[in-house]
C-alpha cells in the first residue's frame, strides 16, 4: 500500500494506529481508513467537502522540545487563521506506543493539495486528508 515512501514501515504503521481527536462540540476522534459520521456531520455543519488533520509538531517524525513544537504549532496556527481556514483543535495520540500527545488541527475545506503543501512547509512526513465520505486518508508526502 504505502511502498514507494521513504519512511520507516514501524512509522507508516503508527500513523494509521494513532487516534485523532477532535475537540469539537460535539467531541469526535478519528482513524484512519474508518468511515466517521461525526466527521461527515462537522462538514455539513461547516458548509465543506473535505477537510484536513495537521500538525507542525516533531518534524519529519523526531521528537523535539516541547517548547519548540509549541512554538512550530503556533506558527502554523497563526497561518491557517491569517489564511481564513476555519480549524478545530485537536491531539493526534497513539494508544499504545508512548509516543507524546502531539497538537493538531482539524481544517475545515482543506483541499488535498493545499494539505500537502502545508505538511511539506512544516516539515511532516505524512498529513490526514478527508474527502467527502469522510474516510480519513493517511497521505505519505515523502
Amino acid at each position: 500500500m504505502f511502498s514507494s515512501t521513504r519512511i520507516a514501515p514501524d512509522t507508516v504503521r503508527a500513523y494509521l494506529e494513532t487516534e485523532y481527536h477532535v475537540f469539537g462540540e460535539p467531541a469526535f476522534t478519528l482513524q484512519v481508513g474508518e468511515p466517521s459520521p461525526a466527521l461527515l456531520a462537522a462538514h455539513r455543519r461547516w458548509r465543506v467537502q473535505c477537510s484536513a488533520l495537521l500538525t507542525a509538531c516533531n518534524p519529519l517524525s523526531g521528537m523535539v522540545d516541547e517548547a519548540a513544537n509549541v512554538l512550530r504549532q503556533d506558527a502554523l496556527g497563526r497561518e491557517l487563521s491569517r489564511l481564513g481556514f476555519a480549524c478545530l483543535e485537536g491531539v493526534g495520540r497513539h494508544p499504545s506506543n508512548g509516543w507524546p500527545a502531539e497538537p493538531s488541527f482539524l481544517v475545515m475545506g482543506l483541499n488535498l493539495d493545499t494539505a500537502r503543501n502545508f505538511g511539506t512547509r512544516f516539515d511532516q512526513n505524512a498529513v490526514v486528508w478527508n474527502a467527502a465520505d469522510a474516510v480519513p486518508q493517511l497521505i505519505l508526502l515523502r
